[in-house]
């Protein structure tokens, strides 16, 4: 008899409970984990110019997959962060773009983007530092 995997859903919190992040069942962790995804992040920040349309919005995202795009999209869309307006024309017409609820998520993550990017220089003389430093442990192992 085979025995089918069942994902873990989180719980969703009870009325009177606080979400706690640091609780492993907590569902606010899937939502952070859908803004702060590789695609994710990228897509709420393009969001944040302006509206787009799924092929300008693939462009704007330089090397994500439609796939890709068409998930996050979807799961963002979910979440309450972007709307979708299919327009009933011919060709069909659909643009993306942010609730009020994704303007601010996009903010925060954009924020967090915007900082990685600045301190880019720190974290690569920090790993360069590390590296060289395991190395050298290592290598001193070795000749002991």
């Amino acid at each position: 008899m085979a025995v089918s995997k069942k994902r873990e859903k989180p719980e969703e919190p009870r009325k009177t409970e606080r979400p706690d992040v640091n609780q492993p069942r907590c569902p606010s962790r899937l939502v952070l984990e859908h803004v702060t995804s590789r695609w994710g992040v990228l897509v709420l920040a393009a969001l944040l110019e302006r509206s787009y349309r799924f092929s300008e919005l693939r462009r704007e995202v330089g090397g994500v997959s439609e796939k890709m795009l068409a998930q996050t999209l979807q799961t963002l869309e979910r979440d309450g962060f972007v709307h979708r307006d299919a327009k009933p024309v011919i060709p069909p017409r659909v643009d993306y773009s942010l609730t009020e609820l994704g303007r601010e998520a996009a903010e925060q993550v954009w924020g967090l983007a915007r900082w990685a990017e600045r301190r880019l220089d720190e974290v690569f003389t920090a790993r360069q530092a590390y590296d060289e430093a395991r190395a050298f442990a290592h290598d001193g192992a070795r000749t002991s």
